[in-house]
């Protein structure tokens, strides 16, 4: 089984940089990489309130200076071969457009060792819509995680039909060690588990809301009150990003979701409005 040791992480958006850091909290070497120096000095902070929620939260018994020895194991590139250089495994974050995935995959096959494990992140596509770019089918499958991933620490591993068993299972052992849950997941499924509960109800709720039914603050209240979940469905969409939800909607063919992707861009992407990460979305932060 092949052993995983080092760590890299491509895009640092908001769950990007959150699997990076739980990755070098838990003593990986990782490298955390992205287009330019501006996204890399938004990592950088994005890192260090991370370490101050570990530490402030206690995390897996956090001990002293824990957190901060996280930061010394990250190193943050904005040179593609260089951050796939010494990679045992590869996460894929960037955005769900499945263009810009399969390019990036063509690009850090040609880069990337041989013995480099690719995996996606993606929420939505399946591993099968892109194995054929990564040059290595075989060393190629999904891991998904939860937002706030010290909290809710589980990490969804899928593989296509192709992907080598012993990759599987070293991918689950990277998820463990890494203070996750490892969810394995039996055979290939658009949304894994946790996406298949979730996002019928986020629908739900975008639809009662373009129908004028009730107000996210009501809708949120409904579910919260009644299930005794800690959060609604707009909240949610808040943390995983507004961004993230959009270019979900937008990507579908499904009438509602056009509708919702439109209302999405006018009332908050056009103004900036992308969630918990600009401080404001549904609600303001």
């Amino acid at each position: 089984m092949p052993e995983i040791k080092t760590l890299t992480v491509l895009g640092t958006g908001v769950l990007g940089s959150q699997i990076a850091y739980q990755a070098a909290f838990h003593g990986f070497a990782v490298t955390a990489y992205d287009l330019d120096d501006e996204a890399l000095e938004k990592a950088r902070a994005r890192f260090a309130h991370l370490a101050g929620i570990y530490r402030a939260q206690k995390v897996a018994g956090v001990e002293e200076g824990q957190a901060e020895a996280a930061l010394a194991n990250l190193r943050l590139t904005a040179d593609l071969g260089t951050a796939v250089a010494n990679a045992d495994l590869v996460i894929e974050a960037v955005p769900e457009r499945i263009e810009l995935k399969r390019d990036l995959y063509r690009k850090i096959a040609d880069l990337a060792p041989a013995k480099t494990i690719f995996a996606t992140n993606s929420s939505t596509l399946l591993p099968s819509d892109l194995k054929d770019f990564t040059g290595r089918p075989d060393h190629f499958l999904a891991i998904h995680y939860a937002n706030n991933i010290w909290v809710q620490n589980i990490a969804e591993v899928m593989g296509t039909a192709e992907t080598d068993p012993a990759v599987f299972d070293a991918v689950v052992d990277f998820a463990r060690n890494s203070g996750l849950e490892p969810i394995e997941i039996k055979k290939e499924k658009a949304g894994y588990v946790l996406n298949s509960l979730l996002v019928p109800l986020l629908n739900a709720a975008a639809g009662l809301l373009l129908q004028g039914i009730a107000s996210p603050e009501t809708i949120d209240k409904t579910w919260r009150i009644a299930t005794g979940a800690p959060s609604g469905p707009f909240q949610i969409y808040d943390v995983v990003g507004l961004g993230t939800a959009y270019n979900i909607a937008a990507s579908s063919p499904d009438a509602g979701s056009q509708a919702f992707a439109k209302y999405l861009k006018d009332n908050y992407i056009d103004k900036g409005k992308l969630g918990i990460s600009t401080g404001e979305g549904f609600y303001t932060y």
